[in-house]
């Protein structure tokens, strides 16, 4: 908090959980879903397209955040990331899909939380091995909701 004017800035942990509060509260609605490629940018979206693009960066930026705590290298991701739109990406997106989602994303969302909420102020900001301190991580994920975003809500 810089004055008394301002709210307290968003912690690294509040973000990746307002992240996923955000793309599940998108996502109770897409049981609702015509068929229908949603098309943005240049990519095609769909409620599975959604929630697995959400999940891959969740797991991939924790693996990279696990191994560098250990002095790791990161592996390398191979994800076909939203440039690919597979079969699985265009079924039907029922109850149970979306019950899925929620537990699957919930759960990455505390794995998150537990994790920065472990880690000390220097070490979110200055984070061995190479690239963005774990504060930088953490906001980054925020953008996960362009995911949901491009299906949007449904009614």
């Amino acid at each position: 908090m810089n004055d008394s004017a301002q709210e307290p800035l968003e912690s690294p942990a509040e973000a990746v959980v307002a992240m996923v509060d955000h793309v599940l509260d998108l996502a109770a609605t897409w049981t609702a879903w015509d068929g229908e490629p949603t098309h943005v940018d240049d990519r095609v979206y769909t409620p599975h397209k959604a929630i697995r693009r959400v999940a891959d960066h969740l797991v991939d930026h924790l693996a990279e955040l696990e191994a560098r705590l250990v002095g790791e290298r990161p592996q390398p991701d191979h994800w076909h990331a939203s440039a690919s739109t597979t079969a699985a990406d265009l079924a039907p997106f029922t109850q149970e899909d979306l019950d899925e989602a929620r537990s699957r994303l919930t759960r990455l969302a505390r794995m998150w939380a537990n994790r920065l909420g472990a880690l000390t102020e220097e070490q979110l900001d200055n984070s061995p091995g190479e690239g963005w301190s774990f504060r930088e991580l953490a906001l980054h994920l925020k953008g996960s909701t362009y995911y949901a975003d491009a299906v949007g809500k449904l009614a």
